[in-house]
């Protein structure tokens, strides 16, 4: 799959260190194909009609097992169908290996991210208020089916998430280097930084329409989870690191709720 996806152009114009050598991001600079402006809007329509299907409050089939379940599927679904559709027979392109390597790097990312969370989180709480995660809140309250139906959705939709953060970097990245003629490097950062804004943002109805919280936490921690995707072009390795760091957070509110109750 390296082959087909290619190398960066120049070898001076990485990110910094920490991009794994004779591996380029795919799709914007033609590798494995081009997609022109108007592919990239389609997609991009087609993340919007994910996220809005996942946050809309919308009376899903299936009751409070499997309902959840059909918009955390759709979520992920959607655009990758609209890329398949856009590059045909490519869309792999996204993926790689996981062998021990990316297995360690889905544990080293995730630990860094809750530390850097938690560090930024205090930081801002110190000067503004902080809202918690309802559904992170209310996990104490499931019984054990619930609970599992919860951690169950979370996987697509956390691949979901870094599908509507990861494709829009790749999309600002082809805007910056071939329509306001940027560096690579330079496109890097505006993409990296761009899709942790927007990642922030989407999670607005999350916290109570929170922009600090959302902005400067969210937005922090979607920049912790962005470095394995820019350092192996490998969309599983941060996906696997956002499972880890959420199931992480989720078990630390679970054993807080447990030792609250025994006090």
């Amino acid at each position: 799959m390296t082959s087909t996806i290619g190398t960066p152009a120049a070898g001076t114009d990485t990110f910094l260190w920490l991009e794994d050598k004779g591996r380029d991001f795919p799709f914007y600079n033609g590798a494995p194909v081009a997609l022109s402006g108007t592919q990239w809007l389609i997609v991009m329509a087609a993340i919007v009609v994910g996220f809005l299907i996942l946050a809309l409050p919308i009376d899903w089939p299936g009751g409070a097992m499997l309902g959840p379940l059909i918009p955390a599927v759709l979520m992920p679904l959607i655009p990758m169908v609209a890329l398949a559709y856009v590059a045909p027979g490519h869309w792999r392109a996204l993926f790689g290996k996981v062998g021990g390597r990316e297995i360690r790097l889905m544990v080293g990312f995730a630990l860094l991210n809750v530390v850097v969370s938690f560090c930024v989180g205090a930081m801002v709480g110190r000067f503004t208020e902080v809202t918690p995660n309802a559904s992170a809140a209310g996990l104490a309250e499931l019984d054990a089916a619930g609970m599992a139906a919860f951690f169950l959705k979370t996987l697509p939709q956390l691949l979901g998430e870094e599908i509507i953060t990861l494709l829009p970097f790749l999309a600002i990245l082809y805007v910056c280097t071939h329509r306001l003629r940027m560096g690579r490097k330079a496109g890097v950062i505006v993409a990296w930084l761009v899709s942790a804004l927007i990642f922030g943002l989407l999670h607005l109805p999350t916290y109570d329409w929170n922009v600090i919280q959302c902005v400067v936490i969210i937005g922090s921690a979607r920049l912790v989870l962005t470095l394995p995707w820019i350092m192996t072009k490998n969309l599983w390795v941060s996906t696997g690191a956002h499972i880890l760091n959420d199931w992480l957070l989720f078990s630390m509110v679970l054993l807080g709720a447990n030792l609250a109750s025994q006090a």
